[in-house]
């Protein structure tokens, strides 16, 4: 136990444990890589570039060489970190997909198993097979950053894969996106039913309905209709569906393909794509996404952290103790009971808990706590400093077999932002950015430089937005001074990988 504490303590003062360095191949393994490592395709960098760019002193910021190369003249700029990992492990990516219709199904269901479908998608390179010339279907635009931890191999892999797995899901449902005025079918392939209850219906009492269910013993040939109306599933929730299980198979494909390729560590995901006039951003980890309009900050994610989702992760723990490897407890204390309070009363809250209370100590509580530390410092297990992303289905507890992987979950929270509810000018954007920003600039700080910087721009000047996404970075960074970068006020700058874009919502408006 003593060992374990060492090395929890060890890990609130260097982040992540075990195999933290950023050495791709921190686990010792001789598989090649899915993909080999580099920089954002839509930087166009040379090998030589971007060997250059991993300087940890100089700390080059990297923009984007033609405005051209992202749609709506989006801003994009990064930069590495001070010396935290050997390489950048913050990824980036954009693309305009369009999805085909696909051929007419036969008349029976499709009945292959959604591995088989999801084994049909190309290593990385458009929709394959599964595309048809048919007729051009959904066009949607995607922008997405990864930030990697314990190596860069499973934001590398998203980055390349996750926009076809959003795309496979979409595919699934896009002839029913592509006719807005007919709510979803409640079974597929189904007239849908989008008439409302007529008097004789909402007059029947629950009993009579339930015994006019089908089935139900002593009920008619017909069933007498529902004491309810169907429920109303719109379109929205379909493509918020789609996100959902495409993040999920992301992070199975990870699992399953780890058995072939060295994909070292994992990753938190923030993607934003643009569908049929509406923003959905989703978010896993601690990233973040704002939107600046007229001024105004319109929050666009969640960071999801140990603090953050303390009741979940202490109840998974009480429900599923085994999980805590009898070398964690799922109760939470202001700091580490001592042997020698044993008997007394502290300070305590459990998974049912906001609040705090007083518990009688016993010898459970002596065990380290699953969650433990305050702010960026707080740890699940005293190994990782999120709770969702993609990957780390290998990571432990340092020196155990216990597993993290059960108490991370991959699926995103997705918020929706309408855009043609509102006229956008040229200074309204979307601001994303990996946690290198945020640590040290708040959401009202990047909101004031981005729309500073812009409010001095030529409008008409499309570079506008990526020099605008490279002055927000250079005010994180900082400047190298004898005690390290520093910002503003001599405030420290951040030591870590930073990516941003900057997305101007005005073109968005201009979209058929």
């Amino acid at each position: 136990m003593f060992t374990r504490v060492k090395s929890a303590v060890a890990s609130l003062m260097g982040g992540i444990m075990a195999g933290a360095s950023g050495g791709e191949n921190a686990g010792g393994s001789d598989l090649p890589p899915k993909f080999p490592y580099t920089r954002p395709e839509f930087l166009g960098l040379s090998p030589d570039e971007v060997e250059c760019s991993a300087d940890h002193v100089v700390r080059p910021i990297l923009i984007l060489k033609e405005s051209d190369r992202l749609p709506w003249a989006t801003g994009y700029a990064e930069v590495i970190n001070a010396g935290k990992s050997t390489l950048n492990e913050d990824q980036a990516c954009c693309h305009v997909m369009t999805l085909h219709r696909r051929p007419r199904a036969p008349s029976t269901p499709s009945r292959t198993p959604s591995s088989r479908r999801r084994s049909s998608l190309p290593n990385g390179e458009g929709l394959g097979p599964r595309e048809s010339a048919e007729s051009e279907g959904l066009m949607f635009h995607y922008w997405a950053l990864f930030d990697g931890h314990a190596g860069s191999g499973a934001a590398v892999v998203a980055s390349k894969l996750l926009q076809h797995h959003i795309a496979l899901q979409l595919q699934e449902v896009q002839e029913i996106l592509l006719n807005s005025s007919i709510l979803p079918p409640t079974c597929q392939g189904e007239e849908p039913n989008n008439h409302h209850a007529g008097v004789s219906q909402r007059a029947l009492t629950r009993a009579a309905s339930l015994r006019g269910a089908a089935g139900a013993p002593g009920s008619p040939c017909t069933p007498a209709p529902r004491f309810f109306t169907e429920k109303k599933v719109h379109h929205e929730s379909l493509v918020i569906g789609a996100i959902e299980n495409a993040f999920k198979d992301m992070d199975l494909r990870i699992e399953k393909e780890k058995a072939t390729y060295n994909i070292s560590g994992g990753c938190t995901a923030l993607s934003v794509m643009f569908l049929l006039g509406k923003l959905y951003v989703a978010n896993a980890g601690d990233s973040r996404a704002i939107i600046v309009r007229k001024g105004e900050v319109i929050p666009m994610s969640t960071e999801f952290t140990p603090e953050s989702e303390r009741q979940r992760l202490q109840f998974l723990g009480y429900m599923q103790p085994h999980l805590l490897g009898n070398e964690f407890t799922h109760l939470e204390f202001p700091r580490r009971v001592q042997r020698k309070e044993v008997g007394k009363r502290v300070l305590y809250r459990d998974h049912t808990m906001n609040g705090w209370a007083y518990k009688t100590v016993d010898e459970d509580d002596l065990k380290f706590p699953l969650i433990y530390g305050e702010g960026k410092k707080a740890r699940v297990m005293a190994t990782i400093g999120v709770t969702r992303g993609l990957g780390d289905h290998d990571l432990k507890v340092h020196d155990s077999n216990i597993y993290i992987k059960p108490f991370l979950s991959c699926c995103p929270e997705v918020k929706v932002y309408n855009l043609t509810e509102f006229e956008h000018g040229t200074d309204d954007v979307l601001v994303m950015g990996t946690d290198g920003l945020w640590d040290v600039l708040s959401n009202q700080e990047v909101a004031e430089a981005v729309t500073c910087f812009l409010g001095n721009c030529d409008p008409d000047d499309q570079r506008r937005y990526t020099m605008a996404a490279q002055d927000l970075v250079m005010k994180a960074r900082g400047e190298l001074k004898e005690r390290g970068w520093r910002i503003v006020n001599e405030r420290l700058g951040s030591g870590d990988d930073i990516s941003v874009y900057i997305i101007p919502l005005f073109y968005g408006n201009q979209q058929p």
